[in-house]
């Protein structure tokens, strides 16, 4: 008589190029550290082959994904079941194979974003005063649903180019204030929480020179580049005495949702799991 194995539970990773995702890291060190018989893969996937690879992974034992750059808009399209907050941001990031054969898109940035926030500086109150947001981009959009979210009174944006930060504005509501990304210094004057969103001051990407003359000491200041972990940005508004959050545990967070849907456990994001994908 054989005896029949439930199937082991594949999630993974689909991007190009995906070679410099920290996903696999760390969904590989969680699955580990609670003992869950489940892989967890990276998987390079040109746009041209993105609607037939989602038809077949569930097949093959996948039971979901995390989506990233340049898939996050397009799957949207081809998901058959979108959740509210993924069709405001105009993005997914975590995709779920339905036992009824349906995918479902999500996203979790933003509830990533604010989870970060709240373990990294619990003192942090979003209503004391206007955000200031820079760059307008995929990310952007789901911080300033999430700001809205936790009661931010005012969001001011400021992009390179000022149509995709109109954009934001067109779509979230009288809440966001558009700003020239030349005048981005004066924005940050009062600003209670200023983010970056943008890939400046990213390693290998252009230096982020904005000067913070006019940042309050009073403000939180976060990063979403996590390479380097201290970014100059954060280094310079450390200095200014502000309490500064780097951009790290919001993928720690963004990705809890997923794995726990995935693999039915809720995992935790501490000092241990940061330093699993730090050493990665």
């Amino acid at each position: 008589m054989t005896t029949s194995h439930p199937r082991i539970p594949l999630a993974g990773v689909i991007g190009s190029p995906i070679a410099h995702s920290r996903s696999p890291a760390l969904h590989g060190y969680w699955l580990r550290r609670y003992g869950i018989a489940g892989f967890y893969i990276p998987m390079d996937v040109a746009q041209a082959d993105l609607r037939d690879v989602l038809h077949c992974l569930p097949k093959q034992g996948f039971v979901g994904l995390n989506v990233t750059i340049p898939h996050k808009e397009t799957v949207l399209a081809i998901a058959d079941v979108v959740t509210d907050r993924a069709a405001l941001i105009g993005a997914a990031n975590t995709l779920l194979f339905r036992k009824d054969g349906r995918i479902q898109a999500d996203n979790t940035d933003g509830a990533g974003f604010v989870a970060n926030l709240r373990q990294h500086a619990p003192h942090w109150q979003p209503a004391s005063g206007p955000a200031a947001v820079l760059g307008a981009g995929g990310a952007a959009r789901a911080v300033v649903a999430a700001l809205i979210e936790v009661g931010v009174p005012e969001i001011r944006i400021a992009n390179r180019t000022r149509p995709r930060a109109e954009a934001l504005r067109n779509d979230f509501g009288a809440k966001v204030v558009v700003h020239d990304w030349v005048q981005a210094s004066n924005m940050i004057e009062g600003a209670a929480t200023v983010v970056n969103t943008t890939a400046l001051g990213m390693t290998g990407k252009p230096d982020f020179r904005l000067p913070l003359d006019a940042l309050s000491p009073a403000a939180l200041v976060t990063d979403l580049v996590y390479t380097p972990l201290k970014t100059q940005f954060l280094i310079e508004a450390e200095a200014r005495g502000c309490h500064v959050v780097d951009g790290l545990g919001m993928l720690l967070h963004q990705a809890a949702p997923g794995f726990e849907r995935w693999f039915g456990h809720r995992p935790e994001v501490d000092e241990a799991t940061r330093r699993a994908v730090l050493g990665a």
